[in-house]
């Protein structure tokens, strides 16, 4: 029986990796539709990776060990978040061991290397970039902390295997809460902050002026520029799956239960699908806002995290 934890563990790593540019083909592909325009091939991600992991890396005279290693850091510790989040299964063995606190810990380790990573060279932008990244992360993370403490609340556990078998077994009125609806949309806010998506940031943007994430990896090429994007995809899947294990736990595997893997996997496509659309239709809907502003959309989030709580202790 320990062995089927394990098998699961690295099926989800793998599903991870393999899945993460599919998905943001498939955003990239939706997005295309709705404005008219002609889309690329879900599997463009694929070749876009393939082929800077075939081009050569060139660094700058005064590069440090920290940009070098800084790709392996994000990559690494991204992929180990793959193993706490329960993507088919909640038989995991990492969910023992390490709950939400763990995982927003290893997020903030990528964001950490990747802002040393930015001023290491000591260009302008990314200076600049890693000023934004830690002023946004300085909001997003208690923001993304409140939001699933009381979702902890509701299940008495921060194990997010724990939390994601909770809310599955538990009838509909749990589900329609007050507390989980705040948290919720607290969490869509956080999200859209975190993996760098409009109205926050523009993954897309060419204007150095208005970059966050992308001015902290303007210097890197060939693999290292690789591995940053593989793992960029990686936490933009990563964090719909957190969505999907704590607010949609609905067709996750349980223990034990190897016979459920591909009805899950079935429900997993059809959360992502409609993910997809609903991120892209929060892009096209909404104007990328002032870094100004960035405050106030995170503090907004971090009331709403705060109202949900409050609410379970009154409401609930």
């Amino acid at each position: 029986m320990k062995f089927l934890p394990l098998l699961m563990e690295i099926m989800q790593l793998l599903l991870l990796l393999a899945a993460a540019p599919l998905f943001a083909g498939w955003v990239k592909m939706v997005k295309c539709w709705s404005q008219g325009r002609t889309s690329p091939s879900l599997l463009q991600p694929y070749r876009d990776i393939a082929k800077l992991f075939s081009k050569d890396v060139v660094l700058a005279e005064n590069a440090s060990w920290i940009f070098r290693f800084t790709p392996y850091i994000v990559f690494g510790a991204t992929l180990l978040a793959g193993g706490i989040i329960p993507i088919l299964s909640v038989d995991l063995p990492l969910s023992a061991t390490a709950d939400v606190i763990a995982l927003v810990a290893l997020f903030a380790i990528a964001r950490f290397f990747t802002a040393l990573a930015g001023m290491d060279i000591g260009t302008a932008f990314g200076g600049m970039g890693s000023s934004r990244e830690m002023t946004i992360a300085s909001l997003a993370e208690p923001a993304m902390l409140m939001a699933v403490f009381t979702m902890s609340l509701a299940s008495k556990s921060t194990s997010l295997s724990h939390i994601a078998q909770t809310i599955s077994q538990s009838d509909i009125h749990m589900a329609l809460r007050p507390s989980l609806a705040f948290a919720f949309l607290a969490f869509v806010m956080i999200a859209i902050a975190e993996t760098g998506r409009i109205p926050v940031d523009n993954p897309e943007t060419h204007l150095e002026l208005t970059m966050i994430h992308e001015a902290m990896i303007l210097e890197y090429s060939g693999r290292h520029l690789a591995l940053i994007e593989w793992a960029g995809m990686m936490k933009l899947f990563l964090f719909m799956s957190l969505g999907a294990a704590a607010f949609f736990p609905w067709g996750i595997a349980g223990a034990g239960n190897m016979a459920a893997i591909p009805l899950a996997l079935i429900y997993l496509i059809i959360k992502f699908t409609f993910a997809g659309v609903v991120l892209v239709l929060i892009e096209t809907g909404l104007a990328k806002m002032r870094l100004f502003r960035v405050t106030e959309f995170l503090g907004a989030a971090f009331l709403l995290a705060t109202l949900g709580m409050l609410a379970h202790f009154i409401l609930e």
